[in-house]
């Protein structure tokens, strides 16, 4: 169970303002939730970076083995592993500059989530960007 608590008004930023989000465990499957959602970000004007260890292009974007190879700035990072692998990932978001990262629905790691925000970075965590935008009646 999650003690942290997520900003409506970051959500509200992150899901409104383009930006680009690098999503972790996103393949080239369709069959595979990150696929679905990442996806939807898509669609609401978001540069989506597919980051997984088979560097596979997925909506038309090249595909990346880590964040650490992913050039240009990343706005969001979001999350599609276990949580137990999700520490991990923070503080590559933290080490490659992202501004954000998005733990998904069930990704719970609350030293992670604390070492994001003492770095800087806003943290969403043990949602999922199709939830929200639906909430906030995006597309």
């Amino acid at each position: 169970m999650s003690t942290h608590t997520n900003d409506r008004t970051v959500i509200h930023r992150l899901m409104t303002t383009p930006g680009r989000w690098a999503v972790v465990g996103l393949s080239a499957n369709r069959k595979r939730t990150a696929y679905e959602v990442s996806g939807y970000v898509q669609s609401l004007g978001h540069e989506i970076v597919p980051v997984h260890p088979r560097a596979e292009e997925a909506h038309g974007a090249t595909g990346y083995a880590s964040l650490a190879e992913v050039p240009g700035e990343i706005d969001v990072v979001d999350i599609f592993v276990n949580s137990d692998l999700a520490g991990g990932v923070v503080d590559e978001a933290i080490a490659a500059g992202a501004k954000a990262v998005w733990l998904q629905l069930d990704v719970i790691d609350e030293a992670a989530a604390e070492r994001a925000r003492a770095a800087g970075l806003d943290v969403v965590m043990d949602t999922c960007p199709l939830i929200e935008g639906h909430r906030l009646s995006l597309r």
